[in-house]
């Protein structure tokens, strides 16, 4: 535990921001999957962002009116997971100073996805969503 707390301190933000649009976008994700609290819909799509291994580029970084996040409410004691996740995706370290901008674009993108995909699809619940972007790359193996 007193890693983690290391780590956390070491990190150079303390919260993120989605964007305007994004913070309604959340709140009925949150709703219609419902698995969990808007900060487990923010981290399933921050993790479903950087599953399609884009790169994002931080001169589009959208604006930051939405949702706030401290980074202990978004990540959890799994925050050094986070962190790594997108520090090897774009070859940062931990500490560089635009970490916390891909952190939240790949949050924005994430949620525009998953809502662009669902808005076709209403009889999909998130037990469904889950289980399908799952097995999908098992099933490749």
């Amino acid at each position: 535990m007193n890693c983690l707390l290391n780590l956390m301190n070491r990190t150079m933000f303390s919260q993120i921001k989605t964007s305007k649009k994004n913070k309604e976008v959340v709140a009925k994700l949150t709703r219609r999957l419902n698995l969990g609290t808007e900060n487990v819909i923010a981290r399933i799509a921050f993790s479903y962002s950087l599953a399609q291994d884009k790169k994002l580029d931080v001169k589009n970084l959208s604006d930051s009116s939405g949702k706030e996040y401290s980074k202990a409410v978004l990540f959890g004691e799994n925050i050094d997971v986070y962190l790594g996740m997108i520090s090897v995706h774009y070859g940062l370290y931990k500490t560089d100073k635009d970490l916390p901008k891909y952190i939240k674009m790949h949050i924005d993108d994430g949620l525009s996805l998953i809502n662009k995909e669902l808005e076709d699809r209403p009889n999909v619940d998130g037990f469904d969503f889950l289980i399908e972007k799952i097995s999908k790359p098992l099933t490749e193996i």
